[in-house]
């Protein structure tokens, strides 16, 4: 079996670092983020890959940089690998690393490249309403997403999906195909092809603002990107001059029309008027300061009015 040295740090990469592990292969190295602070106690915690790491007894190095960093550089050396494999690392592979092993830098990407290249390959193909996307192992180059592509798998993206709920489907694909790549890379199998730049899409870092509403698109755009930025940074606007977080709703048929940026009230239905005369119809969200409620519970303790303003 090969020997390979592992780079990832969420949870997004475990399962490829078990299915290697599982398979036969030799990790030498297991190489992650440094621990950083998390949640509200800014505790400091280990990243998944290296939590995973230690249950297999793998050996584990966090470095604060790689590019400049001669000790890095030297235990590689030193380890040889046949393969880098990279998962979620976070940090640019630079190019000694890229020209260490024989069999390259192999890299696997949560999306159906050239299309969302990017850190956010997941949340935007949610966001963007794609009903397919799929995992890609490819070869690491100096451009970033843009390596010759080895092998691909398709991942329906089914109607009722999150990012939540996607990730781990196309995790547990990815680790598959990480195994398949690396035999067809082995035996020789495999014809790397060139990616078509012309049909490249972004799918960059998420910032806050992405979560904010914007009224003046439909409720289905509106609904997409609601499951696409779970759990970060969602969706929000303001209500009576607080924040409003919408966790989860669903398109809605509106028996009359609503107005954009506008509710309705139905009984016990909350609804929310966008472009082109279409409403998502609110199932749950929390007013700032508060606790995630129903719509109901939210219509029975506010009693928004019909036609009242948000944003």
């Amino acid at each position: 079996m090969l020997d390979l040295v592992f780079c990832g740090t969420p949870q997004f990469a475990v399962p490829t670092l078990e299915k290697l592990v599982a398979s036969g292969f030799h990790v030498k190295l297991v190489v992650t983020q440094p621990d950083r602070p998390s949640g509200r106690g800014l505790e400091v915690v280990a990243s998944p890959v290296k939590r995973a790491a230690l249950a297999l007894d793998l050996p584990v190095i966090q470095p604060d940089k790689i590019k400049n960093n001669e000790e890095f550089r030297a235990w590689l050396q030193r380890i040889a690998p046949e393969a880098i494999i990279v998962v979620g690392y976070g940090r640019i592979i630079p190019q000694w690393m890229i020209d260490l092993p024989p069999l390259g830098n192999i890299n696997l990407h949560a999306s159906l490249l050239p299309k969302y290249r990017g850190a956010a390959p997941i949340q935007w193909a949610v966001a963007m309403g794609e009903q397919v996307t799929g995992v890609t192992t490819m070869r690491i180059n100096a451009g970033l997403d843009t390596g010759d592509i080895l092998q691909q798998v398709e991942e329906p993206i089914e109607r009722e999906d999150t990012a939540m709920t996607l990730a781990p489907r196309l995790a547990h694909a990815g680790a598959e195909l990480m195994i398949s790549t690396l035999a067809g890379l082995k035996n020789g199998t495999i014809a790397p092809q060139p990616q078509d730049d012309t049909k490249a899409t972004l799918a960059p870092i998420l910032q806050r603002e992405d979560g904010q509403i914007d009224f003046s698109r439909t409720a289905i755009d509106a609904w997409n990107r609601l499951r696409g930025f779970q759990p970060w940074p969602g969706a929000f606007t303001r209500f009576r001059g607080r924040m409003l977080h919408i966790h989860a709703a669903t398109p809605a048929t509106a028996t009359t029309p609503i107005s954009p940026a506008r509710f309705a009230i139905d009984t016990d239905r909350l609804l929310l008027g966008f472009a082109n005369e279409t409403a998502l119809d609110i199932r749950e969200l929390q007013i700032e300061g508060k606790k995630r409620m129903s719509a109901r519970d939210f219509i029975n303790g506010y009693r928004p009015k019909s036609d009242e303003t948000v944003g």
